[in-house]
């Protein structure tokens, strides 16, 4: 979930504020603060872009970790399955399939 302070951060980038219980203290003499409004849209704008992000959230759980999909690479290209009847490449079209782009 999206918060405040990160839009904050996203907004505003090194600025100086304070947030206490719902209370935003802006600090910052450079950079001016944003409105309500200026906060409530890019919290709305992170959060759609980690919601459509999803899909690569669940596809790297799914993808095993490098180290054995080098070991999978290596035998299959001991095995001259360097192409698509290779293990790594059934495996990665796997979590490809399962879990496609939106």
């Amino acid at each position: 979930m999206i918060n405040i302070p990160t839009a904050l951060q996203s907004l505003r980038p090194a600025a100086e504020w304070v947030i206490l219980g719902d209370e935003l203290t802006w600090l910052d003499a450079e950079q001016t603060q944003p409105t309500d409004a200026e906060i409530t849209a890019e919290v709305t704008r992170l959060q759609a872009v980690y919601d459509g992000n999803a899909y690569q959230r669940t596809r790297a759980d799914a993808y095993a970790e490098v180290k054995e999909q080098l070991d999978q690479l290596y035998h299959d290209m001991a095995a001259n399955k360097g192409d698509k009847t290779g293990d790594w490449f059934a495996a990665v079209k796997a979590v490809k399939d399962a879990t496609p782009k939106p």
